[in-house]
């Protein structure tokens, strides 16, 4: 059985950190993916709900610290720790953001956002805990990725990938999860659904992950 867990929900406004931090600690998550910047078009995306490197701030009963901050053209990787004052209770936890979305559509070349699925999956390898993802309204690019890297475990598992399943299913428990112009079963060009099945395909072609070989097929 394939089991990933996720809590995709919009990128936190001014008056909605410290909800986003209760509900982090409330669900026991210690990884957060963001997939979008602060401000695109010269439009607010999502509040900074965490503090600058080596700093902290508290959002109600909850501080969080940012140990450190590392990335390249694609992502940010930071190292948090995140402390319950009511309990004086602690957790460590890691915010990976994609920071490589056009502003407008989407990626021209999939490569780099696969890049970050792999990423995303292997530091939440051995976690059981769900991840919490967020974009902006957290339905476009949360749904694109969830559908990632179920597509990459199922290819793992060397079960059939049928996206728009995984899309209806995501649906079925989040309402208009990965966003397309027109009618959802028309694929448009440039449209987040095309893209997923793009990527789907480079996954198979290029190699990005293999089925795993288990002692019934070796």
């Amino acid at each position: 059985s394939i089991i990933n867990q996720y809590i995709a929900c919009q990128g936190p406004l001014p008056h909605t950190c410290t909800d986003f931090w209760q509900m982090t600690w409330e669900q026991g998550s210690s990884m957060v993916v963001m997939l979008t910047t602060q401000v695109e078009r010269g439009r607010v995306k999502c509040h900074q709900y965490w503090p600058e490197p080596t700093g902290s701030s508290s959002y109600g009963c909850y501080q969080v610290t940012c140990h450190s901050e590392e990335g390249n053209t694609a992502y940010i990787f930071r190292k948090m720790t995140l402390f319950n004052q009511e309990k004086n209770e602690s957790r460590p936890l890691t915010q990976i953001q994609y920071i490589a979305w056009p502003d407008h559509g989407v990626p021209d070349d999939s490569s780099d956002f696969l890049d970050f699925v792999c990423h995303v999956r292997n530091k939440r390898a051995g976690k059981e805990e769900p991840i919490v993802v967020h974009c902006s309204a957290g339905i476009g690019r949360t749904g694109v990725l969830i559908t990632m890297e179920t597509a990459m475990c199922l290819i793992e598992c060397n079960q059939p990938v049928y996206p728009l399943d995984i899309v209806r299913t995501m649906r079925d428990q989040r309402a208009m999860m990965i966003q397309t112009p027109f009618c959802f079963l028309y694929c448009i060009f440039q449209s987040q659904y095309r893209f997923v099945c793009e990527a789907i395909l480079k996954v198979y072609e290029e190699g990005f992950v293999k089925p795993l070989t288990t002692s019934s097929n070796k």
